[in-house]
Protein backbone atom coordinates (compact mmCIF):
# COMPACT_ATOMS: atom_id res chain seq x y z
CA UNK A 1 0.00 0.00 0.00
CA UNK A 2 1.25 3.25 -1.03
CA UNK A 3 0.75 6.97 0.63
CA UNK A 4 -2.66 7.72 0.49
CA UNK A 5 -4.09 10.61 -1.68
CA UNK A 6 -5.51 13.60 -0.11
CA UNK A 7 -6.96 16.59 -1.02
CA UNK A 8 -6.79 20.00 0.53
CA UNK A 9 -8.66 23.05 0.26
CA UNK A 10 -10.53 25.75 1.99
CA UNK A 11 -12.55 28.93 2.34
CA UNK A 12 -10.52 31.69 3.64
CA UNK A 13 -8.35 31.69 0.03
CA UNK A 14 -4.69 30.44 -1.32
CA UNK A 15 -2.52 32.40 1.01
CA UNK A 16 -4.19 32.12 4.58
CA UNK A 17 -2.32 30.79 7.27
CA UNK A 18 -4.53 27.99 8.53
CA UNK A 19 -4.20 26.15 4.80
CA UNK A 20 -0.76 25.95 5.27
CA UNK A 21 -0.76 24.44 8.38
CA UNK A 22 -2.93 21.68 7.24
CA UNK A 23 -0.94 21.51 4.02
CA UNK A 24 2.56 20.52 5.95
CA UNK A 25 0.27 18.26 8.13
CA UNK A 26 -1.08 16.53 5.84
CA UNK A 27 2.30 16.33 3.66
CA UNK A 28 3.40 14.31 6.73
CA UNK A 29 0.85 11.63 5.79
CA UNK A 30 -0.40 11.25 2.22
CA UNK A 31 0.56 12.73 -1.19
CA UNK A 32 -1.26 16.23 -1.23
CA UNK A 33 -3.39 18.01 -4.08
CA UNK A 34 -4.19 21.54 -3.06
CA UNK A 35 -6.94 23.46 -4.89
CA UNK A 36 -7.60 26.77 -3.04
CA UNK A 37 -9.80 29.92 -3.76
CA UNK A 38 -7.51 32.76 -4.99
CA UNK A 39 -9.08 35.06 -2.98
CA UNK A 40 -11.48 34.69 0.48
CA UNK A 41 -14.77 32.93 -0.41
CA UNK A 42 -16.22 33.24 3.50
CA UNK A 43 -19.72 32.45 4.02
CA UNK A 44 -20.26 30.72 0.32
CA UNK A 45 -21.36 27.64 1.91
CA UNK A 46 -22.38 25.24 -1.65
CA UNK A 47 -22.28 27.71 -3.78
CA UNK A 48 -21.57 27.07 -7.33
CA UNK A 49 -20.01 28.93 -9.90
CA UNK A 50 -22.86 28.69 -12.94
CA UNK A 51 -22.73 32.32 -15.06
CA UNK A 52 -18.88 32.63 -15.62
CA UNK A 53 -16.00 30.58 -16.58
CA UNK A 54 -13.48 28.49 -13.76
CA UNK A 55 -9.68 29.22 -14.17
CA UNK A 56 -7.18 27.57 -12.26
CA UNK A 57 -3.38 27.73 -12.38
CA UNK A 58 -0.53 25.29 -11.30
CA UNK A 59 1.47 27.05 -9.11
CA UNK A 60 4.02 24.78 -7.09
CA UNK A 61 4.93 21.08 -8.65
CA UNK A 62 7.25 18.97 -5.65
CA UNK A 63 7.57 15.27 -5.32
CA UNK A 64 4.21 14.01 -4.18
CA UNK A 65 2.85 17.90 -3.85
CA UNK A 66 1.17 20.01 -6.33
CA UNK A 67 -0.93 23.32 -5.68
CA UNK A 68 -2.82 25.04 -7.44
CA UNK A 69 -5.06 28.11 -7.32
CA UNK A 70 -8.69 28.72 -8.22
CA UNK A 71 -11.19 31.68 -9.19
CA UNK A 72 -14.33 29.26 -8.08
CA UNK A 73 -15.72 28.73 -4.77
CA UNK A 74 -14.78 26.13 -2.21
CA UNK A 75 -16.76 23.47 -3.81
CA UNK A 76 -15.70 24.72 -7.67
CA UNK A 77 -12.09 23.96 -6.39
CA UNK A 78 -13.02 20.37 -5.06
CA UNK A 79 -14.76 19.98 -8.13
CA UNK A 80 -12.57 21.26 -10.80
CA UNK A 81 -10.34 18.90 -9.34
CA UNK A 82 -11.93 15.92 -9.42
CA UNK A 83 -12.97 16.35 -13.18
CA UNK A 84 -10.19 18.19 -14.45
CA UNK A 85 -6.66 17.63 -11.60
CA UNK A 86 -6.80 13.91 -10.22
CA UNK A 87 -6.57 10.97 -12.19
CA UNK A 88 -9.09 9.14 -9.41
CA UNK A 89 -10.43 10.31 -6.49
CA UNK A 90 -8.62 10.71 -3.45
CA UNK A 91 -8.60 8.98 -0.38
CA UNK A 92 -9.08 12.01 1.92
CA UNK A 93 -10.44 15.58 1.37
CA UNK A 94 -9.31 18.05 4.29
CA UNK A 95 -11.18 21.33 4.49
CA UNK A 96 -9.92 24.52 6.31
CA UNK A 97 -8.84 24.83 8.72
CA UNK A 98 -10.81 27.51 8.55
CA UNK A 99 -10.49 31.13 10.78
CA UNK A 100 -13.67 30.93 12.97
CA UNK A 101 -15.85 28.68 14.17
CA UNK A 102 -18.10 26.12 12.06
CA UNK A 103 -20.08 24.80 15.32
CA UNK A 104 -23.93 24.68 15.61
CA UNK A 105 -26.15 26.84 12.91
CA UNK A 106 -22.85 27.81 10.91
CA UNK A 107 -22.18 24.49 8.95
CA UNK A 108 -25.20 26.42 6.99
CA UNK A 109 -23.33 28.90 5.75
CA UNK A 110 -19.47 27.64 6.06
CA UNK A 111 -17.79 27.06 2.64
CA UNK A 112 -15.03 25.04 4.55
CA UNK A 113 -17.65 22.61 5.55
CA UNK A 114 -19.61 22.90 2.29
CA UNK A 115 -16.49 20.95 0.62
CA UNK A 116 -16.73 18.48 3.06
CA UNK A 117 -20.38 17.49 2.91
CA UNK A 118 -19.58 17.92 -1.23
CA UNK A 119 -17.18 15.33 -0.61
CA UNK A 120 -18.87 13.05 1.61
CA UNK A 121 -21.53 13.32 -1.52
CA UNK A 122 -19.00 11.60 -4.39
CA UNK A 123 -17.99 8.73 -1.84
CA UNK A 124 -15.07 10.06 -0.44
CA UNK A 125 -13.92 10.27 3.21
CA UNK A 126 -14.00 14.19 4.04
CA UNK A 127 -13.40 16.66 7.39
CA UNK A 128 -13.62 20.08 7.95
CA UNK A 129 -11.37 21.76 10.24
CA UNK A 130 -11.80 24.87 11.87
CA UNK A 131 -10.03 27.02 14.76
CA UNK A 132 -12.79 28.83 16.51
CA UNK A 133 -10.48 32.41 16.40
CA UNK A 134 -10.93 34.26 12.80
CA UNK A 135 -7.34 36.37 13.03
CA UNK A 136 -5.31 36.36 9.98
CA UNK A 137 -2.67 35.78 12.55
CA UNK A 138 -4.33 32.53 15.00
CA UNK A 139 -2.29 30.50 16.89
CA UNK A 140 -2.66 27.00 15.42
CA UNK A 141 0.06 25.17 17.93
CA UNK A 142 -1.83 23.96 20.19
CA UNK A 143 -3.57 22.10 17.71
CA UNK A 144 -1.45 20.50 15.10
CA UNK A 145 -0.94 16.65 16.86
CA UNK A 146 -5.05 16.59 17.24
CA UNK A 147 -5.78 17.28 13.60
CA UNK A 148 -3.19 14.64 12.95
CA UNK A 149 -4.95 11.81 15.20
CA UNK A 150 -8.00 12.75 13.77
CA UNK A 151 -6.74 12.37 9.89
CA UNK A 152 -5.39 9.26 10.78
CA UNK A 153 -8.34 7.60 12.44
CA UNK A 154 -10.62 8.67 9.73
CA UNK A 155 -8.02 7.50 6.99
CA UNK A 156 -7.93 3.66 9.39
CA UNK A 157 -11.66 3.50 9.45
CA UNK A 158 -13.05 5.10 6.90
CA UNK A 159 -16.77 6.92 7.20
CA UNK A 160 -20.26 5.87 5.78
CA UNK A 161 -21.21 7.04 2.77
CA UNK A 162 -23.10 10.28 2.81
CA UNK A 163 -21.38 11.19 5.88
CA UNK A 164 -18.12 13.81 7.29
CA UNK A 165 -17.15 15.07 10.09
CA UNK A 166 -17.02 18.32 11.27
CA UNK A 167 -14.28 19.69 14.03
CA UNK A 168 -13.92 22.93 15.63
CA UNK A 169 -11.63 23.38 17.82
CA UNK A 170 -10.90 25.80 20.51
CA UNK A 171 -9.04 28.99 20.41
CA UNK A 172 -5.59 28.77 22.43
CA UNK A 173 -5.94 30.16 26.05
CA UNK A 174 -2.64 29.20 26.93
CA UNK A 175 -3.53 26.06 28.46
CA UNK A 176 -3.13 22.39 26.51
CA UNK A 177 -6.42 21.02 24.57
CA UNK A 178 -9.02 19.20 27.15
CA UNK A 179 -9.41 16.58 24.71
CA UNK A 180 -11.92 15.39 21.55
CA UNK A 181 -15.49 14.90 22.50
CA UNK A 182 -17.59 13.76 19.42
CA UNK A 183 -21.05 15.73 19.60
CA UNK A 184 -24.03 16.60 18.43
CA UNK A 185 -24.49 20.09 16.16
CA UNK A 186 -25.83 22.55 19.43
CA UNK A 187 -28.98 24.17 18.57
CA UNK A 188 -28.08 27.85 18.68
CA UNK A 189 -28.44 30.63 16.03
CA UNK A 190 -27.21 33.87 14.76
CA UNK A 191 -29.65 37.22 15.33
CA UNK A 192 -28.56 39.11 12.25
CA UNK A 193 -29.10 42.31 11.39
CA UNK A 194 -27.73 45.19 8.91
CA UNK A 195 -26.18 48.20 9.45
CA UNK A 196 -27.11 51.22 7.10
CA UNK A 197 -24.00 53.12 5.80
CA UNK A 198 -23.06 56.25 3.22
CA UNK A 199 -20.78 56.21 0.97
CA UNK A 200 -18.98 59.25 -0.56
CA UNK A 201 -21.31 59.61 -3.40
CA UNK A 202 -24.40 60.14 -0.70
CA UNK A 203 -25.35 56.55 -1.88
CA UNK A 204 -26.53 53.98 0.71
CA UNK A 205 -24.94 50.79 1.35
CA UNK A 206 -25.56 47.92 3.90
CA UNK A 207 -23.29 45.62 6.31
CA UNK A 208 -24.05 42.50 7.37
CA UNK A 209 -23.69 42.68 11.27
CA UNK A 210 -25.18 40.41 14.48
CA UNK A 211 -24.42 37.97 17.31
CA UNK A 212 -24.30 34.84 17.94
CA UNK A 213 -27.17 33.33 20.89
CA UNK A 214 -26.61 30.06 22.15
CA UNK A 215 -29.04 28.67 24.82
CA UNK A 216 -28.06 25.06 24.36
CA UNK A 217 -26.75 23.27 27.58
CA UNK A 218 -26.76 19.98 26.67
CA UNK A 219 -22.73 18.46 27.39
CA UNK A 220 -23.16 16.87 24.37
CA UNK A 221 -23.41 19.62 21.93
CA UNK A 222 -20.58 21.07 20.05
CA UNK A 223 -20.39 24.38 21.32
CA UNK A 224 -20.78 23.61 25.42
CA UNK A 225 -17.53 20.93 24.08
CA UNK A 226 -15.75 24.08 22.49
CA UNK A 227 -16.45 26.72 25.66
CA UNK A 228 -15.01 23.72 27.96
CA UNK A 229 -11.57 23.89 25.96
CA UNK A 230 -12.70 20.19 24.15
CA UNK A 231 -12.52 19.61 20.06
CA UNK A 232 -15.71 18.99 19.07
CA UNK A 233 -16.13 15.89 16.54
CA UNK A 234 -19.57 16.36 14.36
CA UNK A 235 -20.72 13.35 12.14
CA UNK A 236 -22.97 15.42 9.59
CA UNK A 237 -24.66 13.62 6.93
CA UNK A 238 -26.02 14.96 3.50
CA UNK A 239 -29.71 13.48 3.85
CA UNK A 240 -31.62 16.52 5.70
CA UNK A 241 -34.97 14.36 5.97
CA UNK A 242 -36.80 15.28 8.88
CA UNK A 243 -38.03 11.27 9.19
CA UNK A 244 -39.56 11.74 12.63
CA UNK A 245 -42.45 14.31 10.78
CA UNK A 246 -42.79 11.36 8.07
CA UNK A 247 -45.84 9.97 9.44
CA UNK A 248 -47.09 12.97 10.48
CA UNK A 249 -47.26 14.80 7.18
CA UNK A 250 -49.00 11.63 5.63
CA UNK A 251 -52.33 12.51 7.74
CA UNK A 252 -52.56 16.21 6.08
CA UNK A 253 -55.24 16.69 3.81
CA UNK A 254 -53.57 17.45 0.48
CA UNK A 255 -56.71 18.16 -1.31
CA UNK A 256 -57.76 21.50 -2.75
Amino acid sequence: MGKPLIFVTNDDGIDAKGLRIVIDIMREIGKVIVVAPDKSQSGMSHALTVNAPIRFKKIKEEKDYSEYKCTGTPVDCLKIALSQIMKCKPDLIISGINHGSNSSINILYSGTVAVALDGALHGVNSVAFSVCDVSPETDFSHLTKHIRTITLQTLKNGLPRGTCLNVNIPRANGSEIKGIKVCKQADANWNDYYVEKTDSSGEKYYLLAGYFENEDKDECADQCAIESHYISVVPLHIDSTNYDLIDNLKTWNYEI
